[in-house]
């Protein structure tokens, strides 16, 4: 059995994890667990408060009883918000703190646009324009070419969390670049872990979505590789027969 850590800030897209833990079919367990989002508003002073050390420190323990193996800070705003070099820290902080391998979902993003091996990507966010821009930074950072960027400019997670698949679909449609070899959907408070294979159909693209990307960089973190189709082509990388 492999555990894999999650500290998720409040309550908004978090059944994507358990439906991922079944949909991996293997020896995996998943343990989440919320951390105080503070003020729920996608604007750079409360996302940087919400991505601070304190807050975080406060949900480590709980995974280290678990047995948790790895942890990632399941927050893409709450991350890139600091930056190339903040979000480092942030994630060498965490690992120090949590005594285990530590990532956040920027980081993720970064790592699985390595992993399918492409260059050039469009970016559909919820955020506000602003708080956009700065996710194609943290990106650019890494030398990805962000060839668009869409802002739905959204404040608050909660608003998100009630997206269904008619509005994903529309961001996903709308967000989508000719040029782009992937669509990359960054906000962990949106449900898509249910309709990857659906995005990937309707535009003919990989797409990589924040509480996917978060799964597979805890896998990464803890060296386990797992082929699930139904998580979209970032799963489908390693033999379907296990070792």
């Amino acid at each position: 059995m492999t555990a894999l850590g999650f500290l998720y800030p409040g309550h908004s897209a978090e059944d994507d994890y358990p439906r991922i833990e079944q949909l991996l079919g293997s020896d995996i367990r998943v343990d989440l667990v919320h951390t105080d989002i503070g003020e729920d508003a996608h604007r750079v002073d409360a996302l940087l408060e919400m991505g601070s050390a304190g807050r975080l420190e406060t949900g480590v323990q709980e995974l280290r009883h678990a047995g948790a193996e790895a942890v990632v800070w399941a927050c893409t705003s709450g991350s890139f918000v600091y930056g190339w070099d903040g979000a480092q820290e942030q994630v060498r902080t965490l690992a120090l703190t949590a005594g285990m391998p530590a990532s956040s979902t920027s980081f993720a993003f970064v790592h699985a646009v390595r992993e399918l091996g492409v260059r050039r990507v469009a970016i559909g966010a919820t955020y506000p324009g602003d708080v956009a821009q700065l996710f194609a930074r943290f990106l650019r950072s890494d030398g990805v070419d962000v060839v668009s960027v869409s802002s739905s400019g959204i404040i608050t997670a909660a608003e998100v969390g009630t997206w269904g698949e008619p509005e994903l679909l529309a961001l996903a449609r709308g967000s989508d670049h000719p040029d782009a070899e992937a669509l990359l959907l960054p906000d962990t408070a949106l449900h898509t872990a249910a309709h990857i294979p659906a995005l990937e159909k309707e535009l003919g693209k990989p797409v990589l979505t924040a509480n996917q990307v978060t799964v597979w960089e805890a896998l990464r973190l803890a060296d386990r590789r797992v082929n699930a189709p139904e998580l979209g082509t970032l799963f489908t990388r390693e033999p379907i027969i296990q070792a």
